[in-house]
Parts: C-alpha cells; sequence; structure tokens
C-alpha cells in the first residue's frame, strides 16, 4: 500500500495554498482582524473566487458541474484553507454543495457555484450559537431525523460582543425556527461524519501552520546572546509540536480515505479518532507556540493567538473531544 500523496494531490495542495497566499495572505488578514471588521468576515468576492477553484465542488460529481475528487483531495484542501485562517463557514457551504434531492437542488447548486453561503448548527446544541448569521444566505440545521433548511432572516439573534475567533462572529439564539426538512437521517448522519473529517483538517493545517512559525522564531530570536532555539525547553517544545502535527495527519488523511473507500477501514473508528487528534494537536501546539513566543505570545500583534483562538472553536464543532471519546468508547 502506498501511503504517500500522488504527484496530482500534491499539486492540488500547492495550488490552493498559493491561492490562499494571493487571495487572503497575512496583511489582508490582519487588517480585517485589527480594524474588527466583523460584518466583513466573509467576502463574497473571495467567496466567489473559491467556488472556482472548486472549493465548495470538489466532491460534486463531474456530471453535476463538480469537480468529481473525493474526501482525501478534499482534507488537502481544507487543511490549506487552515494554514490560512479563511474566514466564513467553508465546510458547511461545501457539505451544502453534496446534498442531492429535488428538494435541496437549487441549495447544493448554489453553494456550489458560491452564490450561496450557508451555514450549519445542530438542532440539539445548549446554548444554540450561529456563526456568520449576517452573512448566510441558508442556515441548516442539523437533526437525528434530518437536516432541516432555514431562512437566517427568520432567526432572531443577539450577537457576541467578544467571540472567541475575532474571525467567527456568533449570535447567540434562543429557539430556532422549524424549518423545512430537506434532507433525512443517513444525510444527517453523513454530514456528521464528513464534518468531522473536513473540519480535523482544518485544525490540521493550524496545527502546521503554528509549528512552522514556532520553528522559525525559534531559529531567529535571540535571548541572553543565543539563539532561543539551540536551548533544549524551546527544542524539547518544537519537536512536541512536530510529532503531534505528524500523528493528526496519519489520523486525518486514514479517516478521509476510509470515507472514500470503507473496506480500507472502519469510519466509526477512523472519524472521531482523526478528529480527537486533529483537535489535539491544534489546540496544544497553539499554546506551546505562544510559550516558544515568550513574553511577546499572547499580544495582540503576535499571529499565533489567532490560529490559538480558532483551533478552540473548530474544538467545539462535529463533537467535543468527550463526545468523540464517548464514540470511540462504543466501538470497543
Amino acid at each position: 500500500m502506498d501511503f504517500q500523496l500522488s504527484e496530482d494531490q500534491r499539486d492540488l495542495a500547492t495550488g490552493v495554498r498559493e491561492f490562499c497566499e494571493g487571495r487572503f495572505d497575512r496583511d489582508r488578514m490582519r487588517d480585517l482582524v485589527d480594524k474588527n471588521r466583523v460584518a466583513g468576515m466573509v467576502d463574497k468576492k473571495l467567496w466567489a473566487e473559491l467556488a472556482e477553484t472548486g472549493f465548495f465542488s470538489l466532491r460534486v460529481a463531474e456530471d453535476e458541474g463538480g469537480v468529481g475528487l473525493g474526501t482525501a483531495e478534499a482534507a488537502l484542501v481544507y487543511e490549506e484553507a487552515g494554514r490560512a485562517l479563511l474566514p466564513g463557514p467553508l465546510v458547511a457551504t461545501h457539505l451544502a454543495a453534496s446534498l442531492g434531492g429535488e428538494a435541496a437542488a437549487g441549495l447544493a447548486a448554489g453553494a456550489a457555484s458560491g452564490e450561496l453561503v450557508v451555514g450549519l448548527v445542530a438542532g440539539d446544541a445548549s446554548p444554540i450559537l450561529v456563526e456568520h448569521l449576517d452573512a448566510l444566505d441558508v442556515l441548516l440545521v442539523l437533526d437525528d431525523d434530518g437536516i432541516r433548511r432555514v431562512s437566517p432572516s427568520s432567526v432572531a439573534g443577539t450577537p457576541v460582543r467578544t467571540p472567541m475567533d475575532p474571525f467567527t462572529p456568533l449570535h447567540h439564539v434562543e429557539a430556532l425556527p422549524e424549518g423545512e426538512l430537506i434532507a433525512d437521517a443517513e444525510t444527517a448522519a453523513r454530514f456528521r461524519r464528513e464534518g468531522a473529517v473536513l473540519t480535523a483538517a482544518v485544525q490540521l493545517g493550524i496545527a502546521g501552520k503554528l509549528t512552522e512559525l514556532s520553528t522559525q522564531y525559534a531559529k531567529e530570536r535571540e535571548q541572553f546572546g543565543r539563539i532561543i532555539g539551540s536551548f533544549q525547553a524551546v527544542k524539547h517544545l518544537c519537536a512536541d509540536m512536530l510529532v503531534r502535527t505528524e500523528i493528526a495527519r496519519a489520523a486525518v488523511y486514514a479517516a478521509a480515505v476510509t470515507l472514500d473507500d470503507p473496506v480500507v477501514g472502519d469510519a466509526a473508528v477512523a472519524v472521531p479518532t482523526a478528529k480527537l487528534m486533529a483537535d489535539d494537536a491544534a489546540t496544544r501546539n497553539g499554546k506551546d507556540a505562544t510559550q516558544v513566543h515568550g513574553g511577546m505570545g499572547f499580544t495582540w500583534e503576535v499571529d499565533v493567538h489567532l490560529y490559538l483562538k480558532r483551533a478552540w472553536v473548530h474544538a467545539t464543532q462535529f463533537g467535543s473531544a468527550e463526545d468523540n471519546e464517548e464514540a470511540l468508547a462504543l466501538t470497543l
């Protein structure tokens, strides 16, 4: 069995990284967050450009206007999105593009083309926090019995003044409208599995970027007349970050391949494992990166705290650590 990426997969990842660096570089990222442009976190122009690259239609069949690739390739793409800290409900819109059936045909096409920004919230969430509500065209509510479509204009919510992640504006909602049932329980379960793997891929990108930022800083920063990377304690932190990232990478890639071809493994084990390992790598690497950056690590002008905050947000999506541990326990 070949565990290496194919040439096409490597080219895909490289192309997405170059696109992200060209369209959402650090200057643009800092401009958004430093000026607190919460309302502009979802740039419709950038959204349309993402759609043109196949960002949302990657797993849609070619005869339906999509790219026709699998979850393995989607994981590579969303890993790069994590590295770039791309804002917006990326995973939710990507999942919406894969919806089938007459009731969701227009929604799927709009999500795939970038014409619609689609949000997703669990119907049993408590408290109910809706991300990017002001920018959404459609809100999907995920329940055990299926997926319901809700108009964002019918959702009454109170803005959270200081959300954990400045790139992820939140509204606190007391209750969600009933909405229209557009997909069954089987599709809802698929959304949970695929959403968990794609979010884990985003976390993997965050973990990898934090490792790079820390090792680069450790090679440049001097303290007590020496490069801090020469100190054993700092070496250990950077080494631990790399190990966490690579373990998470193996778990995420394995889960993605398992969803594409269930014969190679058990999705009930692979998916929660990927989410657990990626969440752990992203959040712990964020903490260690903050420490490597020393007294500057927690200040507003250093990027590592932005990655840590985003990692904390993603760690609550598609199952917390406790949820995924319980899911794994049930497979024993």
